[in-house]
């Protein structure tokens, strides 16, 4: 039977040096990431020695300014890292897109101090960061939440409870946003709180049905005192920071979305050139190669979709409509493609003793997090028609 491996994705990259990045991410990819990524997804095991490496090796600051670290990689190449991280191990690619998240608002919003104090051991230090928005009271509708900043003199007191935070207690900082003046979104603050600040804790990491091996867990701020030279911003700007972290950070999820739904194809393709009923592969039978057909092209259009919002993003051009369009897209079909993989495995796909049952797990919560789908649809409806209710 001729060798029908899984082939490298072929990529269309702007530059020799973006080249060489994506052989790097590979590689590490390969030989550090894969062999133990089933099995410490099983324990639920959080790899930080792979973040660590990737903080060494310059990947968990791409899209920033070299000034501080950053790679200055241009979207369009960071989403592609991302895609080959989550093909891999989704903890690790998704891992580093909410640690890209959580240096946004400093990156993009701090005074020029503020960068050079923090952002060099954000972006190439070995820290981790972790993006505190919702609440237990606040996910989708997240301009009601209710965890306070007072200002005290010279410092801010935080209040509150975060909820369903990725790296929640074990993240090195927090970006978190917090009430400092009237109901609604023009009451919000953003702040950098280090995660040794006297009283915030985490609560147990949640018990979920995939991803296990990156903890989420509520994030608890008892009385959390913090200077004003951390507070992001103007007061009042908080929730307009956050909203456009979430327009980036959501073609972060997309991508990460293709990388799971691309190794489920890769998984379902093996199977079905190498396992033979009636005397020959099932991927001869039309059937299945309609369905391989079918994922495949799910993946491609996926792909061109974040990549052409990612291309409007590094041009400067307003990008939030297809940042919502390429999150929506990506994630359902990857939902579908790995329930396809299962599918295409039959019996095998069922058990933990293949990769496709975890990716289908595992592509259930890129549905939910950083905007629901449904919320996705609302956002790209606003674009088109306008607000509700005018």
């Amino acid at each position: 039977m001729p060798d029908r491996a899984p082939q490298p994705v072929d990529r269309q990259l702007p530059t020799d040096e973006a080249r060489d990045l994506i052989s790097l991410v590979r590689d590490i990819a390969q030989r550090e990431i894969a062999p133990k990524a089933a099995e410490e997804e099983d324990a639920g095991r959080f790899p930080r020695e792979v973040f660590t490496l990737l903080s060494e090796s310059g990947l968990l600051g791409l899209p920033y300014d070299s000034e501080y670290g950053g790679g200055e990689q241009p979207y369009e190449v960071y989403l592609q890292v991302l895609e080959e991280l989550a093909a891999v191990r989704l903890t690790v690619g998704l891992g580093v897109s909410v640690h890209t998240l959580a240096s946004y608002a400093l990156a993009t919003y701090g005074s020029k101090q503020q960068q050079v104090e923090h952002l060099p051991a954000m972006l190439g230090g070995g820290l981790l960061g972790a993006y505190c928005l919702s609440e237990p009271a606040s996910g989708s509708d997240a301009a009601s939440l209710r965890t306070k900043a007072v200002r005290d003199g010279d410092d801010w007191v935080i209040t509150g409870t975060k909820a369903w935070i990725t790296h929640g207690g074990i993240a090195d900082f927090y970006t978190v946003m917090a009430r400092t003046g009237e109901g609604g979104p023009r009451g919000i603050s953003a702040f950098l709180v280090p995660a040794d600040a006297a009283g915030l804790s985490a609560a147990a990491p949640e018990k979920k049905m995939g991803m296990k091996g990156s903890p989420t867990a509520q994030v608890h701020f008892d009385g959390v005192r913090v200077g004003d030279e951390r507070r992001i911003g103007e007061e009042g700007q908080g929730f307009a920071i956050a909203l456009s972290a979430l327009d980036s950070g959501r073609l972060g999820i997309a991508a990460c979305a293709i990388g799971v739904a691309q190794a489920a194809l890769d998984e379902a393709v093996t199977y079905a050139t190498e396992r033979r009923q009636f005397g020959k592969p099932i991927a001869d039978f039309q059937g299945l190669r309609f369905m391989l057909a079918d994922m495949a092209t799910q993946i491609e259009a996926g792909r061109a979709l974040y990549l052409a919002a990612a291309r409007l993003r590094d041009a400067g051009r307003p990008f939030a409509k297809q940042a919502a369009m390429a999150k929506l897209h990506c994630t359902d079909a990857a939902m579908k493609v790995t329930t396809d993989a299962v599918q295409v495995l039959g019996g095998y796909g069922y058990t933990a003793d293949f990769p496709a049952e975890r990716y289908m797990r595992e592509a259930k919560v890129l549905q939910i997090v950083e905007g629901t789908n449904q919320i996705q649809r609302m956002v790209i409806a606003r674009h088109l028609a306008g607000p509700e209710g005018r």
